[in-house]
């Protein structure tokens, strides 16, 4: 299908989670391509901070509360037409399942998964009025792999993975469409104090923020980062369960419940945590 061409240097470019990783990257990405860009984050420091390597505008945005994604995207519209919208915000709790609370668990269904609908539910119905728009939804390959050490956000990024897909259909030829991105290990935030390497591809956030702006050209439903590790897929659904425990023995796949330092880990952890008890 073929959609109405988004000149950036003429839209409004919304992110959450801009004010560190890859929404901070994107942020940037956007900005050099002429966008003009509303930069949310829970960490309004760090969201102005973002601001001012950008040009851009900043807000303070909890994604699990409607009524706050609401007044960013009111803000955003404020600056521009808002024609892309990139729903970044994540945490990734890592640990056993068995040891994770409930709490923690909840925190990762409602960024992950309820901070995407709230953005498109508020997001997509006027770009489908224009007949133009594009939604961006950063998921993750953990949404199509099992990796023991992450299950809740496991769980998540298949949510994520498959509302994106299916809400992609439902909008079909309105000239409005939602691509995800699917990255692999990325070295930010979410992944400091863990171990990563032993086979499994890390890549940095900015080659998952020039994924994010090609989208807005391409319109692909699915991007992984880097590309060819999407090609595993129909490799591994074919493959025995015994080989598959065999492969994931020698890439070190309960890498997760490791860590290389564990005073970093543990401060990301408690940061995870504080937004539960706000």
């Amino acid at each position: 299908m073929k959609y109405p061409r988004l000149d950036l240097r003429n839209s409004v470019v919304a992110i959450t989670g801009a004010g560190r990783g890859i929404g901070r990257e994107t942020a940037i990405a956007f900005a050099r391509a002429g966008a003009t860009v509303a930069i949310g984050d829970l960490d309004l420091d760090a969201a102005q901070q973002v601001a001012e390597e950008t040009g851009g505008t900043a807000f303070q945005l909890d994604v699990t509360t409607k009524d706050s994604f609401a007044e960013f995207l009111g803000g955003a519209r404020d600056l521009g037409e808002l024609n892309v919208l990139v729903n970044n915000a994540g945490v990734m709790p890592a640990g056993s399942f068995f040891d994770e609370s409930d709490a923690i668990s909840a925190a990762s269904l409602n960024v992950n998964v309820w901070g995407l609908i709230h953005g498109m539910r508020l997001a997509l119905p006027e770009m489908i009025a224009r007949g133009r728009g594009h939604v961006v939804n950063v998921a993750s390959l953990a949404g199509k792999f099992p990796t023991p050490g992450l299950a809740v956000y496991c769980a998540s990024k298949y949510a994520a993975v498959g509302l994106s897909a299916t809400v992609r259909e439902e909008i079909a030829g309105t000239g409005v469409s939602v691509s995800t991105i699917l990255p692999s290990a990325v070295r930010t935030r979410l992944s400091s104090g863990l171990k990563l390497g032993g086979g499994m591809p890390t890549v940095d956030p900015d080659q998952v923020a020039a994924a994010v702006v090609k989208s807005v050209s391409t319109r692909r439903a699915e991007i992984a980062v880097p590309g060819w590790v999407r090609g595993l897929e129909p490799v591994l659904a074919a493959t025995p369960e015994p080989v598959l425990q065999l492969v994931r023995g020698l890439m070190d796949g309960n890498r997760a419940l490791r860590t290389e330092n564990a005073q970093v880990r543990a401060a990301y952890e408690e940061a995870i945590a504080a937004q539960t008890k706000e």
